[in-house]
């Protein structure tokens, strides 16, 4: 194939997650119901359905009950309800205490919601969708977004195929197709690259705050039978983090089969240059409340994925002319419950109703849907994002303790309806101490039974990339990481990236910024926390990046 080809569909749908597939159900039974013929197409990074899917993950079942009523009978895989939760505030690396239940603000609770695999029930939602007529294309990257002659969203165009790392053609190469459609919704998850470009384009966070960000790294471990609790779910906060000044949480979920999957969230506001959200977890893991789970246990699968997390304050309009922005690709998650793949479905269902309802009109060009907005507006989704509204700024402006009280009093006394909004303005990146300031952070070595190396853990990841063909981590500025960023802030690309993809290299006497972009998880940390904003992460060629196992 030698020109681009192209193909035109009524709605286009970008990343086969919660949104987008919860997206593309709902227009097919909406078709359905009314008997009428609608082109509907989702387009795939990962090489499969799921492959790039990566949560904690308890599920709220509260969306996927409305798209499908009888989901337990049809075979969703949601089948280890939670039966206790435990909350614990870590003091130091042996210390901690048990929160009471009633202690802990009402939102993390957790009955009636179950631990799941997110990659699992997308792989099982892609089936449906494609039982509906849609047609799902994985190992398709979006790389560029088309626009009309007035400016709408007209659609996308697909990844090259076949390039060399120096951008020229190899034998194999395949250009990518341009894909048209009355409507684009865009649904990338997690700092989507076209999502970016689309905010920023149309201005759409002009009323936001700046949207905030987390790390969020897992891990599932096999642990012998005596020390699994089926349904188990334990939360916590505190230590490592603590330590230097760092935020975020961590949780241990007790899954299926003498399965557990566990991990660390670091918010990415964090200040100290030398902090390494990996090896933070790392150590972690040492401690009793971990330890005495994992222990004896088999370490079966590892990655990393960023997380938006400034909840309704940071929310962008979602609409622009041609598309829509949903799911975690705008930042519907409710932080408050660390959930978000309920919410991420319903906005899906709430874009397919709105748009289902103007495809009728005549003509061809891009649509502007104008009932989401208000769709949205009177859904679950938004009073469960006001309510929660301030539990992020709360604990960024007040910390932990201070924080941590006025969210209980917020969310568990009055329901978070007290009358005040906390703002939280600072850019994520924008915080990060000079090192000079910060001082050194010295991280024991692993000891390959509770701890481990990124090398080893990107391996468990089943991440590939062809090496040959053009870095997918732009430098705006090929010189900042030698001449800024490393007198500065000791180049924090060597820490914050969870799979060892920055190094710098010295060769008689001469420094090197290396780019292992082979590594990459598609976690997008760099694009968010690089102090210079100097890194962009695009798509690679169709299929590369994490295959992850039922993560």
């Amino acid at each position: 194939m030698s020109e681009r080809e192209s193909l035109s569909f009524d709605v286009l749908i970008v990343g086969a997650g919660p949104a987008g597939l919860a997206t593309a159900i709902r227009l097919a039974q909406l078709a359905q119901a009314q008997e009428r013929e609608l082109e509907i197409c989702v387009l795939e990074k990962g090489s499969v359905v799921g492959a790039h899917i990566l949560s904690g993950a308890v599920v709220d079942p509260r969306a996927l009950a409305e798209l499908f009523p009888d989901w337990q009978a049809q075979g969703a895989p949601l089948e280890c309800a939670v039966t206790r939760d435990e909350t614990w505030l870590l003091s130091g690396a042996q210390r901690g205490t048990k929160m009471p239940n009633a202690l802990v603000p009402a939102s993390m609770h957790n009955q009636g919601n179950y631990i799941a695999s997110v990659g699992r029930l997308c792989a099982w939602l892609g089936e449906q969708a494609e039982a509906l007529g849609v047609q799902v294309f994985p190992g398709f990257p979006a790389a560029e977004i088309l626009y009309s002659e007035d400016g709408a969203v007209a659609g996308v165009r697909t990844a090259d195929m076949g390039l060399h790392e120096d951008g020229t053609q190899k034998p194999g190469y395949e250009p990518g197709m341009d894909l048209f459609a009355r409507c684009t919704v865009f649904a990338e998850g997690s700092r989507g690259h076209l999502g970016k470009q689309l905010i920023s384009r149309f201005e759409l966070d002009t009323d936001a705050t700046p949207q905030h960000y987390a790390i969020g790294l897992k891990e599932i471990w096999e642990i012998p039978e005596d020390q699994h609790e089926p349904g188990l779910v334990v939360h916590g906060a505190g230590w490592p983090l603590s330590e230097n000044g760092a935020s975020g949480g961590w949780f241990l979920y007790h899954g299926e089969g003498n399965q557990v999957l566990c991990g660390l969230i670091v918010d990415l506001n964090y200040s100290h240059p030398n902090l390494s959200p990996f090896d933070e977890f790392q150590r972690l893991k040492h401690h009793p409340v971990f330890s005495r789970y994992l222990k004896g246990g088999t370490r079966i699968s590892y990655g990393a994925r960023a997380i938006t997390k400034g909840g309704l304050n940071s929310l962008p309009k979602m609409v622009f002319p041609g598309g829509l922005l949903i799911g975690c690709d705008a930042g519907t998650l409710d932080f408050s419950r660390i959930k978000g793949t309920h919410t991420a479905m319903k906005s899906g269902m709430l874009a397919a109703e709105s748009v289902f309802a103007q495809l009728g009109e005549e003509g061809s060009v891009p649509l502007t849907v104008t009932g989401y907005e208000e769709a949205f507006r009177r859904s679950w989704v938004y009073a469960d994002l006001h309510r929660a509204r301030n539990f992020g700024p709360a604990l960024h402006r007040f910390g932990l303790y201070a924080g941590g009280a006025f969210n209980w009093l917020d969310q568990t006394l009055f329901k978070g309806k007290l009358p005040l909004t906390l703002r939280d303005g600072q850019r994520d990146y924008a915080g990060m101490r000079k090192a000079a300031e910060a001082g050194p952070l010295d991280y024991p070595k692993p000891d390959g039974v509770l701890s481990f190396d990124k090398p080893s853990s990107v391996f468990l990841s089943n991440t590939y990339h062809e090496e040959d063909q053009p870095v997918h981590l732009r430098l705006a500025d090929p010189d900042v990481p030698l001449q800024t960023n490393l007198p500065l802030y000791n180049e924090p690309a060597q820490r914050y990236c969870p799979a060892g993809v920055y190094e710098i290299v010295e060769n008689n006497g001469e420094k090197r910024f290396v780019i292992n972009a082979q590594n990459c998880l598609h976690c997008k940390t760099c694009d968010i926390k690089d102090p210079s904003q100097n890194i962009t992460w695009v798509t690679p060629e169709g299929g590369g990046g994490p295959n992850y196992t039922a993560m």
